[in-house]
């Protein structure tokens, strides 16, 4: 884990990045429709093409995600919901978009299956961070651990799921990226409200991820990429990150 000069680092960059997109999002205001955050520096490649350590930015569109590499099983059109399935014994499959409800419902879902489940294998485009959030503190107090198989992908929201695992497991060429988030339930509000909302949603962020056993200057790398792109996380930097546990832990 960083120490606290690392978290100071980070959350001057997230002030940073704040105070650009303010800035943003008062002209933002003036235009029809309400905003969106902006997207910085060129346009990156798409998500088929591969990563390499100071090329790790890719375009993202959460309805058009496919696998960057032969997959372990080929999903099909991933739901837009959270779907969980049993894949051998006590390990389940839970795919699809995180949407509002979902940890709710996922949460009374594993209180029913037989077996119970004790590792969920992960697959996502991502969707809503708070439900993400309340669904990983849901897995780590179930004690039930995340894992990723190769060719398959966790972006966006995802990886806060993957967090949320008593144990992790990511093979390789696995893929799991993150970017900026919207936060906040109305896209519409007045600038200062809306990076109110931000400021809020990116703390609780920190927060969980540290809580988790993440170092929170992961987060360095989705402030830095906006949200029709995704930074993809090399297997050091996941490792390096604490997205991986040891066997033992």
């Amino acid at each position: 884990m960083s120490g606290p000069a690392g978290i100071g680092r980070t959350l001057k960059g997230v002030l940073a990045l704040q105070i650009v997109i303010g800035a943003a999002l008062v002209i933002g205001d003036m235009e029809a429709g309400g905003w969106r955050m902006p997207s910085f520096g060129p346009s990156a490649p798409g998500l088929t093409e591969p990563v390499r350590p100071g090329d790790q930015r890719r375009t993202f569109d959460p309805s058009r995600v496919s696998p960057t590499t032969r997959p372990a099983r080929d999903p099909g059109d991933l739901p837009d919901r959270l779907t969980l399935t049993q894949e051998d014994g006590a390990t389940w499959r839970l795919e699809g978009g995180i949407g509002e409800g979902d940890a709710e419902r996922i949460a009374a879902r594993l209180a029913d299956v037989s077996p119970a489940a004790e590792t969920l294998i992960l697959q996502s485009p991502g969707g809503a961070v708070q439900e993400a959030l309340r669904l990983g503190r849901h897995l780590r107090r179930e004690g039930i651990g995340t894992r990723m198989l190769a060719g398959e992908y966790c972006y966006s929201a995802c990886p806060y799921l993957l967090a949320g695992g008593a144990t992790r497991e990511i093979e390789d060429d696995a893929s799991v990226g993150v970017h900026q988030h919207y936060f906040g339930e109305n896209t519409l509000l007045p600038a200062r409200f809306a990076v109110e909302d931000i400021q809020r949603g990116q703390a609780e962020v920190m927060s969980y991820l540290e809580e988790m056993g993440i170092d929170p200057l992961v987060m360095r790398h989705a402030l830095e990429t906006p949200p029709d792109e995704i930074y993809v996380l090399l297997p050091e930097e996941l490792d390096r990150y604490g997205f991986v546990t040891d066997d033992e832990d």
